[in-house]
Parts: structure tokens; sequence; C-alpha cells
């Protein structure tokens, strides 16, 4: 029986390892033995998120000082992206840094860093690298996750959701979104009839955030959609409902009847 390994470790000289050995042949400047060497010492006694950004840190430090040919750089590493709606964190763990790198360090490319988060979202997940973004340029980015919301690729879809949760986990809440969550209602409605279990569980938790300080505002959104008989729909209104219906919310309870 394989010897049970806590989700932090994996996040220090192995992982420091394996990324030098993924970018040394994309950038032959790349000093692997000090980047390995400095991750190695500096992640001791460090829980996940701090491991993480320290790999972050020692990539920066690393990589070219410009930000734009350091992310042409990771974008190289990336790999084929991930035809699963599963994944994204058992087989492509080793990109948490690199989407922190672009949280971290591309606010100030908007462009470069709205392409990066869009192709780490392919095997990983941009959904914490996207909330600086809306944060610091909300138009703009809610702008191109309504686009997202129609994209072909599931991983985007569900980012366009994912991303704009008022609380998503472990992440910091969007307070302009936990104060009106209006702005994001147009993305929710292309997603509405997805039928990719993967994004209707996000569209369904983002409903559910909505629920929690703007009732009005998600219950009306789900009287709305429960006059339709799409399956997928259906199903979305139901999960967002869950937390209404343990609490045996009538007005919930009768829109999933």
């Amino acid at each position: 029986m394989a010897e049970f390994k806590q989700l932090k470790f994996y996040y220090g000289k192995e992982l420091a390892e394996l990324l030098a050995e993924k970018i040394k042949p994309a950038y032959s400047k790349f000093d692997s033995k000090s980047f390995i060497k400095t991750v190695s010492k500096e992640v001791k006694d460090l829980e996940l998120k701090a491991r993480v950004e320290v790999i972050t840190d020692a990539l920066k430090e690393h990589l070219p000082k410009s930000y734009k040919s350091a992310v042409k750089i990771l974008l190289k590493i990336l790999g084929p992206e991930n035809e699963n709606e599963t994944g994204m964190f058992k087989e492509y763990y080793w990109l948490m840094p690199v989407a922190l790198f672009v949280e971290k360090y591309g606010l100030d490319d908007f462009d470069t860093s709205m392409n990066a988060i869009s192709e780490i979202t392919k095997r990983n997940t941009g959904e914490y690298a996207i909330r600086p973004f809306i944060r610091k340029y909300p138009k703009d980015t809610l702008k191109i996750m309504k686009k997202w919301s129609k994209n072909k690729n599931v991983h985007i879809r569900r980012l366009a959701s994912e991303g704009c949760r008022p609380r998503l986990p472990w992440s910091q809440k969007l307070d302009e979104f936990i104060n009106d969550p209006t702005p994001i209602l147009p993305i929710l409605e292309n997603l509405k009839e997805d039928n990719s279990l993967f994004v209707k569980k996000s569209v369904a938790n983002n409903i559910n955030d909505i629920l929690k300080d703007n009732y009005k505002t998600g219950i009306g959104v789900l009287k709305k959609w429960s006059k339709t008989n799409n399956p997928d729909t259906k199903w979305i209104i139901k999960h967002a409902l869950r937390n209404e219906i343990k609490k045996e919310n009538s007005e919930a309870i009768k829109l999933i009847k």
C-alpha cells in the first residue's frame, strides 16, 4: 500500500526539479541548480500556499525580468491540453506556481495575462489567477469572461463561471459581487443550458454563492430559469438550491418539483 503524501509536500524539491527540466529546453539560460536549491531551502516548515508562492517567486528570480518574456517561456512548458473534466489538480498540480506567477506578477499586462490564464486553465485552473484582474479591470475582464462562457473548451467555459464566484473557496471574496451580483448574471445566463457536469456544478455553486448574500436576486434568476424544460438547467437549479432545500425553504422546494 502506497504511503500517503500530504498535498503540500508535492510543492518542494521534486517539483522544482520537474519545472527546471521543463523550462531548460525553452530557456537555455535558466539556472536549474540555483532554482532547485532556492526552492528546497525556502519551502521548509511552510504550508501549501506558502510553498507554492516560494516556487513562484523562485521562477520570477530565475526567468527573464520582462514579464511578457517570462510568460512566453512558461506557456511553452504547458504541454497538451487536458481533454477530461477531471485531473486538473491531480495530473496538472505542477502548474499551480505558474498560475500564481500570472496572478502575482501580471496585473499590469492585461492582454498577456488574459491569454496566459486561458491557456493555463485548459490544463489546471485560472479561477484564482483571474480574480485580481476582476478587481482592477472589472468591465474588461467580465467582457472577456462573457466571451469565454461561449467557448468550445469546457475548461474555459467553467472558468467564466468559477472565476467570478462571489465566495470562491480558498480565495479572497469578490466584495463587489457580494454587494451587487448583477454584472455576472449575463455570464451565468450563457451557461444555464451547458451539458457539461463540470460547468453545471460551477454555475450552480455561483448561484448558491449569490443566494447567501442576495437571496432575492438569486431566487429571481432561478424562477426565470425554472420555466424551461431543459434538463441541464433543471439540474443547475436543484444543485443551486441545495442549502435552501435543507432549510426547508418552501419557495426553493417549489422550484424543483
